[in-house]
Parts: C-alpha cells; sequence; structure tokens
C-alpha cells in the first residue's frame, strides 16, 4: 500500500488533485474481477488470478475517479486441467470458479474466529496459517520466480522451528516475534488453537504430548477445547495420524485425474511408505479398492505439472490390513 500511495502522489503531482483510494489485501474489493477485466491475467479454476507465469503474487488497486482507457482482458489457459480441486484437502473448490470458504484451510485458520469443525480438524495437517495447495499444484507455478523483495522473506526463522516450540510462545512472544507479518492479525490465541490442531495430526511422541498437556488448563476455552482434541488423537488406541508423504502429495492429483480414483479415497486408503528415495513405494489399505496399477501408470506417465515421476513410483498392498475398511 505505501509504494501505491507513491504512486498516487506522483500522479498527483503530474496531473493535480483526483479522487482516490489504494488497496493491498486490506478491504474486501474485487480485485481479481477488475484484475482480469484490466488484463492481469485470467480467473483461475481455484478463483485466484492466473498468469503464464503463475499465481503467486499480490494485487494492489488505486481505485481512481480519472477517465482510463480500458485493457483489454487475456484469454484464459486452465484448459481441462482439475489439479487444483484434486489437490484441496478439504474439497473446498467444489467445481471450477467456486470456493466453498467454509471448507476453505486458508479461512479456517485465518478468518475463522471460532472453533474449527472437527471434520476438517485431520485434513488440515500441520497447517497453521493459511494453505497454497491449490497454487502448489497448478502447472503454471512451474514458470514462477522467486522474488528478490526483502517483504516477502521468510523471517524471525518460522522456517526452520517445530510447532512444539511455537506452541510455547507467549502472548508477548508473539505479538514480539510477528509485528508487522500477516499473522499478527489472527491473534494469540488463534495462533494456539491452529497449532494445537498441527500438534493433534502430528506423529505422537513425549515432547507433542508435553507441549500439548502444558496447555490443557489454558485460560482460552477456545485453546482447552482443541487441546483436548489434540490429546485425544494420541491416546492409547486411537487411530494414529499418518506421517505426511511428499510423494503421496505429488501422485494424488495424477492418480485422481488418469485413473478416476476419487482424491478422499486414495488419501484414505494411505497407510504409508517403503523404500528409500530412489525407489519409494506407497502402501495402500486394499479395502478401499484403490488399485496398485494407478500409481505405476501415473508413473510412467508424468506428473500432472509436467514432473516426470521416477519409474520405480509404485503401490503395494499393507501386508497386515484387515479385510474390511475401518469406519
Amino acid at each position: 500500500r505505501g509504494r501505491l500511495q507513491k504512486l498516487a502522489d506522483a500522479i498527483k503531482a503530474m496531473i493535480g488533485p483526483f479522487g482516490y483510494r489504494v488497496f493491498s489485501d486490506s478491504a474486501p474489493v474485487m480485485e481479481v474481477h477488475f484484475a482480469e477485466r484490466g488484463g492481469l491475467g485470467w480467473h483461475g479454476k481455484h478463483t485466484l488470478l492466473l498468469t503464464q507465469q503463475g499465481s503467486w503474487r499480490f494485487l494492489g488497486e488505486i481505485y481512481c475517479d480519472l477517465p482510463l482507457p480500458p485493457d483489454p482482458p487475456v484469454a484464459e489457459h486452465c484448459g481441462t486441467c482439475s489439479a487444483c480441486l484434486e489437490a484441496c484437502p478439504t474439497r473446498a473448490i467444489v467445481a471450477p470458479y467456486r470456493v466453498d470458504a467454509r471448507r476453505c484451510i486458508s479461512y479456517l485458520t485465518i478468518e475463522l474466529q471460532g472453533a474449527i469443525p472437527e471434520e476438517f480438524r485431520p485434513l488440515i495437517g500441520n497447517r497453521i496459517y493459511g494453505c497454497d495447495d491449490c497454487q502448489l499444484f497448478c502447472p503454471w507455478n512451474r514458470f514462477a520466480k522467486p522474488t528478490a523483495e526483502p517483504d516477502f522473506a521468510v523471517r524471525n526463522g518460522l522456517g526452520q522451528v517445530s510447532l512444539v516450540a511455537l506452541f510455547a510462545w507467549t502472548e508477548a512472544e508473539f505479538q514480539q516475534r510477528l509485528a508487522g507479518t500477516a499473522i499478527y492479525r489472527i491473534g494469540h490465541e488463534r495462533w494456539l488453537r491452529n497449532l494445537a490442531v498441527g500438534l493433534g495430526n502430528a506423529a505422537t511422541s513425549p515432547e507433542v504430548l508435553t507441549a500439548l498437556q502444558a496447555r490443557a488448563d489454558d485460560t482460552s476455552p477456545l485453546v482447552r477445547e482443541h487441546v483436548a482434541w489434540a490429546l485425544s488423537r494420541h491416546a492409547p488406541g486411537a487411530a494414529p495420524a499418518a506421517p505426511r508423504c511428499r510423494l503421496l502429495e505429488r501422485a494424488i492429483p495424477v492418480v485422481t485425474r488418469r485413473c478416476g480414483v476419487r482424491h478422499s479415497r486414495i488419501r484414505s486408503a494411505y497407510t504409508g511408505c517403503a523404500g528409500d528415495d530412489s525407489g519409494r513405494r506407497l502402501r495402500l489399505h486394499p479395502a478401499y479398492g484403490v488399485r496398485p496399477d494407478c500409481f505405476c501408470r501415473a508413473a510412467r506417465n508424468g506428473g500432472s505439472a509436467g514432473r516426470e515421476y521416477p519409474d520405480s513410483l509404485a503401490a503395494c498392498w499393507s501386508s497386515s490390513a484387515p479385510s474390511q475398511a475401518p469406519p
């Protein structure tokens, strides 16, 4: 917004006073619609602005009363691709160009002020502030270039810190370390709520259990409720949380599109990975009816974003799987 203000000041110095207001993710304006009308890109199926250089960008606007000539819109280039719909962990993209915000992890972890619905908590995984899976799987983002703008660099070592360490921050530490960042606006209470969900989805360990138990009697009812849920996930006899598997995340959109297997069914069938980095295999629960040759075909035919998967990518049945799918 500061740079847009400087641009508006420069225009005013050239032509004299005019009516205007600047925005950059700071008000509920229809910026994607206007950017599309202005020829800056097209409306992607994930509802974000897309160009042939991807979608990793912020939009900024100057609303003004100047009679500016319009620019023509550009053609869209999504075609038949549905990678973003298939990649969404909560199926929030309910149809091309339509997002149900109530299911979106970005809404649930940033905008929602109350409790996160339990049905979505396991699907959130370790995403504690927003989600960009629809952009990560978009083929056009292969062509995105990292910015040299320091404002977008990772701050305060957040790229190397554990969820356990973040969960131990006091409110004063939260305010001091995240002042000036987008995360700051959700406040310490919702920060802890999101982290509790992430820790509930983490592999059980003494460190995770100690961190959760330390906040079991938190002064916030919201935090207490999410901590109680997280602890229940680690209780003896509870179904273990499946570790996040990069191979699974990369393979799911390919298999869904090429083999007609539902995204949720593949994720439900997943029981782990085997092998090393040169020959990883996905283990799938046989009762879910996901054929192992689906993954083999995906490996041979390449990835949804033009990535070639190694020939060694394959799926195998879990040798210890029961004959009936778990509820």
